[in-house]
């Protein structure tokens, strides 16, 4: 039970620190944008190749269009017609679907630098920076309480 108040006030005294770690705040951050536009597009549609004949009673006669000529033919009192479709590509309006994406990559990095000094700390100086002036001091004053109450068998308090 004696030793109880002495330890527990080295535990206090040894929490003392003027160190500090700082924390470490690399970091990354990805922000992806996607962005839908539509467009009106022409595309071209191709009319396919018909070939179509008839053989009536009748007359010559001869039909064309941008799309499909016609010619008539008669032979032996035979009317011959025949109907061709050219190949012609049609106009036709739709509407075209653009994605557009785009990605953003956002880091925050620390930058350490190591900072050289002119002369190194002594072995005192070291210990007060690691324990604190008053916690260092604290240790010291019960370590001579302890040596007094060993040695000499005072009781001061």
């Amino acid at each position: 039970m004696r030793y109880v108040l002495p330890l527990l006030l080295l535990l206090l005294a040894s929490a003392c620190s003027t160190v500090r770690q700082l924390p470490s705040t690399d970091s990354t951050k990805v922000e992806v944008r996607t962005e839908t536009v539509i467009q009106k597009d022409t595309v071209l549609v191709e009319l396919p190749v018909v070939v179509e004949r008839v053989a009536v009673l009748d007359t010559v006669s001869h039909l064309e269009n941008k799309y499909a000529a016609s010619s008539a033919v008669v032979s032996r009192g035979v009317l011959k017609h025949t109907l061709e479709t050219k190949p012609v590509k049609l106009p036709a309006i739709v509407d075209k679907q653009i994605v557009y994406r785009d990605s953003l990559i956002y880091r925050d990095r620390v930058q350490t630098v190591t900072v050289e000094v002119e002369k190194k700390l002594t072995g005192w100086q070291q210990a007060k920076l690691r324990v604190g002036g008053f916690c260092f001091f604290a240790v010291i004053l019960i370590a001579i309480y302890f040596l007094i109450t060993q040695f000499i068998n005072l009781k001061l308090f």
